[in-house]
């Protein structure tokens, strides 16, 4: 049996290797924003996710939030609150997961990189149309969307342009 992508399945294998290597980029740059601050991508997003949110999230949270593992996000909670820049409180509502809430030292980091990156977003983004960005931002949240409800496996839709 011979398998053919679908043309809409081949415009989004497209998208799915252009996000790929766009992701690569992305923490490479984040790396070098972050740098200023000491920090790497990885630790940049953790804090990101908690000073986004405007509350205390649990490891669980930031992970579904930032499409990571929990053990990965644990493990860089973990050196943020050795560095200061982030505490644990007790969780009334789960006892074995505490929140993690910024310290006024990961504030103080985070809105450095905020700053930076602000002024890099903005050039990167010239050229590039409002609408076009907003539908990509669709687009990858729908697939985000997908993904998490699991709609990995084959269907018997194989061929079909939906």
């Amino acid at each position: 049996m011979s398998h053919r992508r679908s043309d809409t399945g081949e415009a989004l294998t497209q998208v799915i290797l252009a996000n790929f290597r766009a992701n690569g980029l992305l923490l490479a740059a984040g790396d070098l924003l972050a740098a200023y601050e000491g920090l790497t991508s990885a630790r940049w997003q953790v804090l990101g996710a908690v000073a986004l949110a405007g509350q205390p999230l649990t490891v669980p949270q930031i992970a579904r939030r930032m499409g990571l593992t929990r053990q990965s996000v644990h493990a860089t909670v973990t050196r943020l609150v050795r560095d200061g820049l982030l505490e644990l409180t007790p969780n009334a509502d789960h006892r074995r997961s505490s929140l993690v809430r910024l310290t006024e030292p990961g504030r103080a980091i985070y809105s450095g990189i905020d700053q930076r990156q602000v002024a890099w977003v903005n050039r990167l983004a010239r050229g590039i149309g409002h609408a076009d960005l907003e539908t990509t931002a669709r687009v990858l949240d729908e697939l985000c969307r997908r993904l998490e409800a699991g709609d990995t496996e084959g269907t018997s839709d194989e061929g079909e342009d939906q």
